[in-house]
């Protein structure tokens, strides 16, 4: 069978790791649900959510072409998300690494340089 991203599939849980579960398609496909997409929200334990022998229907998020491995989602299907906190963008603060204040460029670098070289050349003497 030809598989596409988006299409929904159904399948059976093969094996559950902490990190999600593999999910046999047919004969010669499988995929893998990561644990962060079985369920909207924080899944502290997949169990909770899968079992071995499981059928299961999810969507195609991704294909590799190369490996062909196929990447699912449960969530994507679920439609009761109520649950979920929505954030505000007005909520959201922007938070900058760099001092804006500061106007040194790449003048501190510059100057270190030379001390950088002579020790290397130090250390690689050696």
């Amino acid at each position: 069978m030809k598989y596409q991203i988006g299409q929904t599939v159904t399948g059976v849980v093969t094996g559950i790791q902490p990190y999600g579960a593999f999910i046999s398609l047919d004969e010669t496909h499988q995929g893998l649900i990561h644990i962060s997409e079985t369920h909207y929200g924080f899944v502290r334990d997949i169990h909770d959510y899968l079992k071995v022998g499981q059928s299961v229907k999810a969507k195609i998020l991704d294909i590799d072409e190369y490996s062909q491995k196929i990447s699912l989602s449960l969530r994507c299907l679920e439609e009761d998300q109520e649950d979920v906190p929505v954030v505000n963008a007005r909520d959201v603060h922007k938070r900058y690494w760099t001092n804006y204040h500061v106007h040194t460029g790449f003048q501190p670098i510059a100057d270190a340089m030379d001390g950088w070289l002579a020790e290397a050349r130090q250390r690689f003497l050696k």
